[in-house]
């Protein structure tokens, strides 16, 4: 990201780009808490205090620490309590995989960079995110909205986008 992208807002209706990039920072750190264990009630959503040319920097040290706790593969098979749920590791990061997906959209949205973007990871989200969040399990206060309707021929990143609630 440049430095003057980081006021542009995002299609996640509280963040603009810097929120959203602190927002990932922390939900790599969540993520690696949980996986050693800790609580992460109450830990916060978005870090602040990165300087605008320290984004790069802070990304890579949170999914190195991720790396470091998740890399046994015993971890897929461990029990990991969430906020939300206690789910098998394998599941944890599918469904942080798939929220860290629907992200790279809404950055790449609000930077103009649509066309970097893996079809095939939107399309894979696209088919798990009704396990981790029905249609029917929302509400316009939550984190994801009710699904907006696009057209058919929609790409994969818009369908995704739409079914969680953002208007592409």
């Amino acid at each position: 990201m440049c430095p003057d992208e980081l006021g542009n807002p995002t299609p996640c209706a509280d963040y603009d780009v810097r929120a959203l990039l602190g927002h990932v920072v922390a939900v790599l750190h969540k993520l690696a808490r949980v996986g050693a264990g800790a609580d992460v009630r109450g830990a916060p959503d978005v870090v602040d205090g990165i300087g605008d040319d320290g984004w790069a920097d802070a990304v890579t040290r949170a999914r190195g620490e991720v790396e470091r706790v998740w890399a046994d593969d015993r971890m897929l098979e461990r029990m990991v309590t969430l906020p939300w749920a206690t789910l098998p590791g394998r599941d944890v990061l599918d469904a942080y995989a798939h929220e860290f997906t629907v992200h790279s959209w809404d950055l790449a949205h609000a930077t103009d960079r649509l066309a970097d973007l893996d079809p095939d990871l939107a399309a894979q989200a696209l088919e798990a995110f009704p396990r981790f969040a029905p249609p029917e399990a929302r509400s316009e206060q939550g984190s994801f909205a009710p699904v907006v309707p696009v057209p058919d021929d929609a790409d994969a990143y818009t369908r995704l986008a739409a079914y969680l609630g953002r208007r592409p």
